[in-house]
């Protein structure tokens, strides 16, 4: 449902908003909660309406949450009054410990890939019951002598 309000801007609904951002619709509503995003006005009927602003952070945290920011940092850039009015020293701060976060992350898969490589290549495809790779999932496993 799309609407023209006096003012000559564009309203859509919580569904247009769904299909042009990619968000569900309960995601939507969950960030309404949250107040990630405004609460929208409603019409008489009491549907919700959005406009390209909201259509705009909508966007935002999405893409944000694409790039593996917590709900807590798109909070943070969001209160630095958004992407026309950040101050890119004040994102650079959030930004970074963020990439921090992601390089350890990184660090993280790298050993466990190093670790399942190995024990996969130990693996036999004989049908006997000594797995290397069952014996590191299940730390308990009796390990056959």
């Amino acid at each position: 449902m799309r609407t023209i309000t006096s003012s000559g801007t564009e309203n859509i609904s919580i569904g247009e908003l769904s299909r042009h951002t990619g968000v569900n619709i309960e995601t939507i509503r969950y960030y309404e909660r949250i107040k990630m995003l405004p609460s929208p006005p409603r019409t008489a009927n009491g549907r919700r309406v959005y406009g390209p602003a909201e259509e705009r952070i909508l966007a935002f945290i999405r893409r944000s949450r694409d790039l593996g920011f917590t709900l807590e940092e798109i909070r943070a850039l969001l209160a630095l009054g958004g992407p026309e009015r950040a101050s890119c020293a004040e994102v650079h701060k959030i930004a970074s410990t963020h990439l921090e976060s992601v390089r350890a992350k990184l660090s993280d898969l790298i050993k466990l890939e190093t670790i399942l490589a190995e024990t996969v290549a130990r693996c036999s495809e004989d049908a006997t019951t000594d797995c290397p790779v069952l014996d590191i999932l299940d730390g308990g496993r009796k390990i056959a002598s």
